[in-house]
């Protein structure tokens, strides 16, 4: 499904703020991998989502989805098959239009309610009820008027309304309170396997990456330094992706967002 070669990216190289936020990274996803993606501020997490979403092009290496090479690919013909959600919920949505536009826009409509059919209204309904906030009742509303946590859960169905190819979670639930993250954690792990997405999910919180999904990286310094999945994942706890980070970056991990997560 996705294979990434060697990939390398250095930014301001020859300057004194030159920095390689990614070294040598080699990385295969089956169909339907959901994966979970943790590691501090700095060690490449968000960096590796933007060279395959198309942010920027690598330096070295390739990104090949569903047998496509789309290595040099511009990031907006990368979009029809790459759905991403970012930390902050204000992202992803236009605040000026309706729930119900924002819906069909994603649907691939005109995103105008002159455009959207009764049925596609029904259907919008059905998947508003599934987040059991309310939504489903004010359709007419502008975005805008949402809280975080409604417009995040907002954009992960309009993320998913096409189903993607492949689904980027950047810490999506990081800036929700702890009762918004809990239901919007459940919601993407049933969208995720009801679906059958292949997933990536970046998050901080050691726990949640061992629980969700049936992989897990961990990344430092621009690297996958831990690749965990099958029987080797299955019982592991935080204490021991701690002491595995040790014995694999030779330091103990000091990131206190992490830890305290």
């Amino acid at each position: 499904m996705l294979t990434l070669s060697n990939i390398s990216k250095t930014f301001n190289p020859g300057t004194v703020n030159e920095k390689t936020a990614i070294s040598g990274l080699s990385l295969h996803l089956d169909p339907g991998d959901f994966v979970t993606i943790i590691g501090a501020n700095g060690a490449g997490k968000s960096t590796l989502f933007n060279a395959i979403a198309g942010s920027f092009y690598p330096d070295t290496g390739s990104i090949t989805l569903d047998g496509q090479n789309i290595t040099y690919m511009p990031e907006f013909k990368r979009a029809k098959d790459i759905g991403r959600l970012f930390q902050d919920p204000m992202r992803g949505s236009a605040p000026g239009m309706t729930i119900e536009e924002n819906l069909a826009l994603a649907a691939g409509g005109g995103g105008w309610l002159s455009h959207v059919s009764k049925a596609e209204t029904k259907a919008f309904r059905d998947r508003l009820a599934l987040l059991d906030m309310g939504l489903e009742d004010r359709m007419r509303q502008p975005v805008g008027l949402l809280s975080g946590g409604q417009r995040q859960a907002l954009t992960l169905l309009m993320a998913t309304m096409v189903p993607p190819k492949l689904l980027l979670l950047d810490e999506h639930t990081a800036a929700l309170d702890p009762g918004t993250a809990e239901k919007v954690l459940a919601l993407t792990e049933s969208i995720v396997r009801e679906g059958k997405l292949t997933c990536m999910m970046i998050t901080h919180n050691m726990s949640s990456a061992l629980q969700l999904g049936n992989r897990t990286l961990m990344m430092d310094s621009g690297r996958i330094i831990l690749d965990l999945k099958g029987e080797e994942r299955n019982g592991l706890t935080v204490d021991d992706l701690l002491r595995m980070f040790k014995q694999n970056v030779g330091k103990a991990l000091d990131n206190d967002r992490m830890l305290l997560s």
